[in-house]
């Protein structure tokens, strides 16, 4: 059959794959954004500590992503465990070094200004150098969630959710009738979501970051 037959006869599997694959990816990206935010707060006034976390989050990305799943499958067994774990450590790096640098950023006048009027340090991190650093963090969150897309397909191997099923089955059979089919159904599913999710986090930043920073 055409891929367009077979995607209108296997449309339900298709969107129930494309809505895990699109759940997990969101749900690691929430807590990457969280610890990467948090790391790059506690490292970036201090040199030392930033290269630190940058070279750490830099080490990781140097693991295959098959590997990193397949030596967690022991410790954490099948499934989603492996997944969210693996996903969430690749999503690190961007949003940690783009947290540094748009922390690093910030204009100090601004802060002494802020310390000035007698702003806590908490409340200048939170009402000054977070909202003028959150552009770069937003680029960070961008570029890990598209490479969480496509990583996020591996974890079919550990029996993870995901279009990558998809992608696996018709790997696993073929020369069959519709291996082609499973195989760029998947990527076209995968693709289609990594551009909506890109779509929603241009719609973000124009509902967060004001007029002035952009420009």
């Amino acid at each position: 059959m055409s891929f367009w037959e077979y995607v209108r006869t296997t449309h339900q599997q298709l969107l129930t794959d494309a809505y895990q694959h699109a759940s997990v990816v969101f749900q690691c990206m929430v807590v990457a954004t969280a610890l990467g935010v948090l790391i790059g707060v506690t490292t970036y006034r201090s040199a030392w500590a930033g290269n630190v976390a940058t070279t750490a989050g830099s080490m990781l990305l140097t693991i295959p992503s098959l590997a990193m799943i397949g030596l967690l499958i022991p410790l954490v067994g099948l499934g989603v465990p492996p997944t969210v774990i693996a996903l969430t450590l690749y999503g690190l790096l961007p949003v940690v070094r783009n947290a540094i640098v748009g922390l690093r950023g910030v204009d100090p006048a601004l802060t002494e200004a802020a310390r000035g009027i007698g702003m806590s340090r908490l409340a200048r991190l939170l009402r000054v150098e977070l909202p003028l650093a959150w552009p770069p963090i937003l680029t960070g969150i961008r570029v890990s969630t598209q490479m969480l897309m496509g990583i996020a397909a591996i974890a079919a191997y550990a029996s993870g959710p995901g279009l990558g099923n998809e992608i696996f089955r018709g790997i696993a059979s073929l020369g069959s009738a519709n291996a082609l089919n499973q195989v760029l159904a998947g990527t076209v599913g995968i693709i289609i979501l990594a551009l909506l999710f890109d779509a929603a986090y241009v719609l973000i930043g124009r509902l967060t970051i004001s007029r002035g920073i952009r420009a």
